[in-house]
């Protein structure tokens, strides 16, 4: 191996684990909202229906923000963009602690579009980054691999948020239930507030330390256009031109939504059927779990055994099957369940509704749906692959819709069971683009 190889080798294991520490971190951040959800549903005395603005408000700023995005990626390259990604996401949980301090669900929601818009910028960054990296057709497998990163960051957050945050819930909503002294009541909520503020001062300490690792690190910046083949066609002048590219936009819009649903709506899900929040609270890892199974799955069988495109139609089906067998199965069968407490590595036993089991399950689903759309969607597009991978990043704006959608529809159904029906269209159109909609012809 000549020197230059070695230092490419060199570069290339820096580039994969540095992406692999931020897709953690994109998982830490993102998959604290579950338990956001619940707990600012309690602090700040909201619905239900204004209780899934966390989401809306995280979400939301994907879509703001995308474009804009890519213009700075174009302007400062990928590694720059990255650390400017991680310099607003720390104004953003910094954001949190006035928002503690006021018990203000105005800034707590200004706080996550911050947040969010710092992810988007990184996730316009790191996503065409990662698959770029290599042979487009292993992409999926090492966005498994980030995958991987990513949901075990995600079991670990709502665990470890939850724990601080809806310490003592239950007896604290029981107090809630008896007080009528409104100062009284006040103080009460401006305690659990407070319980904030210290979680997301460290989380700003280390989305600063994070940033300067990415500044003063040596990532080999990437030229979408020059790592295109010779077969790409060079001839199209609008990005509308790549029809593969449009529909993985619109595919990967209704796969956040589900995905977000089964993650973020989970625990307030197990706490409308009767389940204690000692035990609800560890619903989103199970959620996590299984994507971390479906990734290893992804890892183990991309490309060699599974194509892309037929990983992503079987977790489609899965998605419907199981959707299906979560909105009928009654809600009074459950099952006890093993589970270890990665915090503090004890043994416990979960009680969970099968239908709430379901619901986990669609982790499995999710899995590979987010790696298998990307490359097939920038496949080709060559001189457009950053403004096609900000389209696809807007496409995370269905993480803010959806789960809004959950809500009306279990209000309109009166039941939060049934609301889970907004699910199968998003897996159906899942299904067509892995069936066909990524082999849409790219118009002359």
């Amino acid at each position: 191996m000549t020197n230059i190889d070695a230092q490419k080798k060199k570069d290339y294991l820096l580039s994969i684990t540095l992406i692999g520490v931020l897709f953690f971190l994109f998982g830490f951040v993102t998959w604290l909202n579950g338990a956001l959800i619940q707990f600012l549903k309690t602090a700040c005395e909201l619905s239900d229906i204004s209780a899934y603005f966390v989401t809306f408000a995280f979400y939301i700023s994907y879509f703001v923000m995308a474009i804009p995005s890519s213009k700075i990626l174009e302007r400062f390259g990928f590694r720059n963009g990255m650390t400017i990604g991680l310099a607003v996401m720390a104004l953003g949980a910094l954001i949190f602690v006035p928002a503690a301090m006021s018990r203000s669900y105005l800034i707590f929601l200004i706080g996550l579009f911050v947040l969010g818009t710092g992810l988007a910028l990184l996730q316009t960054a790191v996503n065409p980054y990662v698959t770029i990296l290599g042979p487009i057709q292993s992409a999926a497998k090492r966005i498994s691999i980030m995958g991987i990163c990513n949901k075990v960051a995600g079991v670990l957050a709502p665990i470890l948020l939850a724990t601080i945050l809806l310490k003592d819930a239950e007896q604290i909503k029981a107090k809630l239930a008896t007080l009528t002294d409104l100062s009284q009541r006040s103080t009460l909520l401006d305690e659990l507030a407070h319980r904030m503020i210290v979680p997301y001062l460290i989380l700003t300490a280390l989305l600063v330390v994070l940033a300067l690792m990415i500044r003063m690190a040596h990532l080999p910046e990437i030229n979408p256009e020059k790592e295109e083949n010779n077969e790409t066609d060079t001839k199209q002048n609008s990005i509308f031109n790549y029809p593969n590219l449009i529909l993985g936009v619109v595919a990967l819009f209704f796969y956040v939504g589900v995905e977000v649903i089964a993650g973020d709506t989970i625990i307030r899900y197990g706490d409308s059927l009767g389940i204690a929040l000692s035990s609800a609270k560890y619903f989103t890892s199970l959620v996590l779990i299984f994507m971390v199974i479906g990734y290893f799955f992804g890892v183990a069988l991309i490309p060699k055994v599974i194509s892309q495109k037929n990983a992503l139609a079987i977790c489609a089906s899965l998605g419907i099957i199981l959707t299906l067998f979560a909105i009928f199965v009654p809600s009074n069968l459950r099952i006890d369940i093993p589970f270890i407490d990665l915090l503090t590595f004890q043994s416990i036993t979960l009680t969970i509704p099968y239908t709430v089991m379901f619901i986990a399950m669609l982790g499995l689903a999710n899995s590979l749906v987010w790696p298998a759309i990307w490359p097939l969607a920038l496949d080709g597009v060559g001189k457009y692959t950053k403004l096609g991978s900000a389209l696809l990043i807007m496409a995370i704006a269905g993480g803010a819709t959806l789960p809004l959608v959950y809500a009306w529809l279990s209000k309109v159904l009166h039941s939060t069971q049934q609301g889970y029906w907004v699910a199968i269209p998003c897996y159906l159109i899942i299904l067509y683009y892995a069936i066909s909609g990524h082999k849409a012809k790219r118009n002359a």
